[in-house]
C-alpha cells in the first residue's frame, strides 16, 4: 500500500492509493482520490434497473443485468427472469456485441440492437435475427428510423443513407470542406444535439447544413507528430464572421433535395426543427444573430417554400428556444410550444395557423422538457416547487395538470405505451437510488429496487444543503461538505468550487447532492468544500437567469462573495485559508474572484478559463454579452486582462492544448499579461486534451488541482 503525505497547518494528511483499504482505525474504508475520480459513475454508482424499457402494448418490462443479460418481468409478476444473454444473441446473429447496446423494442416480440455501425433486429419468439445495416467505420451521427428501418449518417462533411430494403444513397457530395451537412450546427447551442431528422413516415430526411467559408480557421497543435502539425478548426469568435445555416430536405421517392435558408439575415440561426405529423411541413425557429428575436416559421417539405410565420418572440435580453414543436396528436398539426415568455418555461398549445388555443401550464417554476403523450395527456419534466428537484407532471389539452411523482428528489420516468404504469427511478439526499412502478393514479404499485449506497462503507462526511440571501433579496442555494470527523470547535480551511454560468445547476436533491466524489475526498483531508449556485445559473427562471446580460462575472461574483460572507460567519471556518477552483465558466469565475476581489482567497486553480469574452464563440458569447462593438465597457470590465495587476495569492491556470471550446488563446493572453506586469503565477498544460481532461489523465488533473490547494492554502 502506497501513501502520500502532506503537512498542512501542523497536521498530516494521508492519502491511500488503493481502493477498499481499511482506515487506520480498522472500521470504515478510506476513499482514494483515484477511485473518487474514476469510480463515481462505475464502481460507486448506486444500483438501478439499467436500461429499463416497457415492452410495447404489454405490462411487461425489461432491463439489463450486468449489461450482458436481458431480464424480463411484468407488473403482475415482478419476479424477473433472464430472457436471453448477449452470448445467445451473438450465437444467433453471428455478431460480436459486447452488451445489449442500443436496445429498443419494436413490438412485443422484436427488438433492435446497434453498436453505432451495425444495426440488428432480433425476434425472441423465433429465436433468430438479422443484420439490417453495416456502416463503415467512418460513419458518424447515425440516425435510425423505426418504421422503415432506414438509417442516415454522416462521413466527414457529407450525408448518406441506407434504406431498410438495402438501397444506398449519397445525399450530399460536397468536396468543399467548408460546407458541412448532417451535423449539429451553431456549436450545439439552442438545444441542438444533432443534424439529421427523419420525417414521421421515413420517406424524407431533413438535415442541417452550414457554410463555414467565412469562419476563421483556428490552429491547434498536434504535438504527437514529429514534427508537430497544425490542426485547423473553424472557430467563430464574438463580433466576427459566422456560419451560414440552411436546412436541406431530401425526398427518397423523387431523389431530389430542396433547401431552406434563413429569411431575416444570412447569419441567423435555424433551430428546433420538427416535422408535422402529416409529413408535409417542417417547423423551424429562426433566431436573429443578436438573439433577441425569434420567428417560428413553417415551410413546405416538398418544395422548401415558406408558408407562414406562426408567431414571433422578442426579449430585451435574449431569446433562446431549446425545444422543437411537440405534436400531441398524429391526426393534427396543432402543436405545443415551450416558452419562457411569462418568466418561466411553460406549455402553450397552438393551432397550425399560429393562433394560441390555450396556455396549458402556468407554473412559476421551470418546465424542463416534454417527455411523451399518452392517452390524451402530455407528460413533462419540471423542477416543481423546489428548484433542486426534477419531477414529472402531466397535462391534458384543456390545461388540467396532475403531478405524477411525489417523493422528494430527482426523477426519471418511463411511461408504458398504454399510460397505465410508470417506471420511476429517483434519488435524493437520503436515497441513493430507487426503482418504483407507479399507477396512473400516482399510487405506488411495486417497489422494484431500493439501492444501498456503496459509499456507506467508506469514511465520508455529508453535504448540508442550505440557503442564503443575495444582496437583491434572492434566495441562493448552498452546499457545504464537511469531513466525517468534523469538530465545530476547530477552524477549517475552505475550498469553494464554482461554476456559476448559464445552463448549469451544481446543487440538486439527488445522490451526493449533485457533488463530485472528489469533493468528499477533499473534505476528508480536513477541508470544508463549499458551492453556491449564483444568479445566472439554471432552473430558476428568467428574472434569476437574465441578470448577467452584458456584464458576465459581475452579478455572479457578487453572489459568490455573499457566500464567502456566509462562510466567514461560521465559527468553524478559517477565513484566512480560503481557496477557489472551477473549470470553463468556473475557471472564468475563479480567476475573476482572484483578480476582482483580491485578498479574499489565498489560492485559486482555474481550468480552461474564458479570460476575455472577445475570444469566445459567437453563439454563446454574443447571447450574454452582445457583440464587442456594442458593449465595449462590458467586455472590458469582464476581461481578466483588465484586472490582472490585482493578483494576490497563488494562482494556477490549467488548459488542454487542443481545447476547441475555450481555445488556449484565453490562457496564453492572460499569462502574457502577467509576464508584462512582472507578476508570478503558475501555468500547467495538458497536451492533446480538449476542453476537459478525460480518462485516466483526469486523476493526474485532480491531484494537480487539489495538491496545489493543499500546499498553498495555508
Amino acid at each position: 500500500m502506497i501513501a502520500k503525505q502532506f503537512l498542512v497547518a501542523g497536521f498530516t494528511l494521508l492519502t491511500w492509493i488503493s481502493l477498499g483499504q481499511g482506515s487506520p482505525d480498522g472500521s470504515l474504508k478510506e476513499l482514494t482520490l483515484k477511485d473518487a475520480v474514476m469510480q463515481q459513475y462505475q464502481g460507486f454508482y448506486p444500483k438501478s434497473l439499467t436500461m429499463f424499457q416497457w415492452v410495447p402494448d404489454t405490462d411487461c418490462y425489461t432491463y439489463l443485468n450486468n449489461y450482458t443479460s436481458l431480464m424480463k418481468a411484468s407488473v403482475r409478476n415482478t419476479e424477473a427472469k433472464e430472457l436471453l444473454s448477449i452470448q445467445d444473441v451473438n450465437a444467433k446473429l453471428g455478431s460480436e456485441l459486447y452488451w445489449f447496446s442500443g436496445l429498443k423494442w419494436k413490438d412485443e416480440n422484436v427488438f433492435w440492437l446497434n453498436d453505432g455501425h451495425k444495426y440488428y433486429s432480433y425476434n425472441i419468439v423465433e429465436e433468430k435475427g438479422r443484420l439490417i445495416h453495416g456502416l463503415d467505420k467512418e460513419a458518424e451521427n447515425a440516425t435510425f428510423h423505426n418504421g422503415t428501418e432506414n438509417v442516415a449518417y454522416t462521413k466527414k462533411n457529407n450525408v448518406y443513407l441506407h434504406t431498410g430494403n438495402g438501397m444506398k444513397v449519397i445525399v450530399t457530395d460536397n468536396s468543399d470542406r467548408n460546407i458541412v451537412s448532417g451535423q449539429a450546427i451553431a456549436r450545439s447551442e439552442f438545444g441542438i444535439t444533432g443534424g439529421l431528422f427523419w420525417s414521421p413516415n421515413g420517406k424524407a430526411l431533413a438535415y442541417y447544413q452550414k457554410d463555414e467559408t467565412n469562419v476563421h480557421d483556428y490552429p491547434l497543435l498536434d504535438n504527437s507528430k514529429t514534427p508537430g502539425e497544425l490542426m485547423s478548426i473553424k472557430y467563430p469568435m464574438a463580433g466576427q464572421k459566422s456560419e451560414k445555416a440552411k436546412v436541406g430536405i431530401y425526398n427518397l421517392e423523387s431523389r431530389e433535395t430542396v433547401f431552406i435558408s434563413a429569411r431575416e439575415g444570412e447569419e441567423n440561426y435555424l433551430t428546433n426543427l420538427s416535422w408535422t405529423p402529416d409529413n408535409k411541413y417542417v417547423l423551424i425557429a429562426e433566431v436573429n444573430r443578436d438573439q433577441n428575436r425569434m420567428w417560428l416559421n413553417v415551410f413546405d417539405a416538398k418544395t422548401g417554400a415558406f408558408v407562414r410565420t406562426l408567431f414571433e418572440e422578442k426579449s430585451k435580453t435574449w431569446v433562446e428556444p431549446e425545444h422543437p414543436a411537440f405534436f400531441p396528436m398524429e391526426s393534427s398539426n396543432n402543436f405545443v410550444w415551450i416558452s419562457e415568455r411569462d418568466g418561466f418555461n411553460n406549455l402553450y398549445y397552438y393551432d397550425f395557423e399560429g393562433q394560441l388555443i390555450k396556455q396549458l401550464t402556468d407554473h412559476d417554476f421551470v418546465v424542463k422538457d416534454i417527455l411523451n403523450q399518452v392517452g390524451g395527456r402530455i407528460y413533462y419534466s419540471t423542477t416543481g416547487e423546489n428548484p433542486l428537484e426534477t419531477h414529472v407532471y402531466s397535462v391534458d389539452l384543456k390545461g388540467k395538470v396532475k403531478i405524477l411523482t411525489r417523493a422528494n428528489g430527482t426523477h426519471n420516468v418511463a411511461i408504458s405505451t398504454d399510460g397505465k404504469y410508470f417506471h420511476d427511478n429517483f434519488s435524493n439526499h437520503d436515497v441513493a437510488s430507487s426503482d418504483w412502478i407507479i399507477g396512473s393514479n400516482g399510487k405506488i404499485v411495486k417497489k422494484l429496487m431500493e439501492s444501498s449506497d456503496v459509499l456507506d462503507e467508506y469514511k465520508l462526511g455529508e453535504a448540508e444543503i442550505s440557503t442564503i440571501t443575495a444582496k437583491d433579496g434572492t434566495k441562493l442555494f448552498t452546499r457545504l461538505i464537511k469531513p466525517s470527523n468534523f469538530d465545530s470547535r476547530k477552524k477549517y480551511p475552505v475550498l469553494v468550487y464554482v461554476y456559476g454560468g448559464p445552463h448549469a445547476q451544481l446543487i440538486t436533491d439527488s445522490w451526493l447532492d449533485g457533488a463530485s466524489l472528489w469533493m468528499y475526498w477533499m473534505a476528508e483531508q480536513g477541508y470544508l468544500v463549499f458551492t453556491l449556485d449564483n444568479r445566472g445559473s439554471a432552473e430558476r427562471g428568467v428574472a434569476f437567469e437574465s441578470q448577467i446580460h452584458r456584464q458576465l462575472g459581475t452579478v455572479e461574483m457578487e453572489d459568490q462573495l455573499s457566500g464567502v460572507e456566509y462562510l466567514k460567519s461560521l465559527p468553524y471556518v478559517d477565513a484566512n485559508r480560503m481557496a477557489v477552483h472551477g473549470w470553463s465558466f468556473g475557471g472564468f469565475m475563479t480567476t475573476s474572484l482572484m483578480l476582482r476581489s483580491p485578498g479574499t482567497f489565498t489560492t485559486g486553480v482555474a481550468g480552461g478559463p474564458v479570460t476575455d469574452w472577445k475570444y469566445y464563440e459567437i453563439m454563446y458569447g454574443e447571447r450574454y454579452m452582445d457583440r464587442p462593438e456594442e458593449n465595449e465597457k462590458g467586455y472590458e470590465e469582464a476581461s481578466l486582462l483588465t484586472h490582472a495587476a490585482n493578483l494576490e495569492g497563488d494562482l494556477l491556470l490549467i488548459h488542454g492544448t487542443v481545447d476547441d471550446v475555450v481555445v488556449m488563446q484565453h490562457n496564453f493572453s492572460l499569462v502574457q499579461k502577467f509576464v508584462e506586469l512582472g507578476i508570478q503565477m503558475d501555468f500547467f498544460p495538458y497536451p492533446m486534451h480538449k476542453h476537459n481532461v478525460r480518462g485516466k489523465d483526469r486523476v493526474h488533473l485532480m491531484e494537480k488541482v487539489l495538491n496545489y490547494v493543499i500546499e498553498h492554502n495555508n
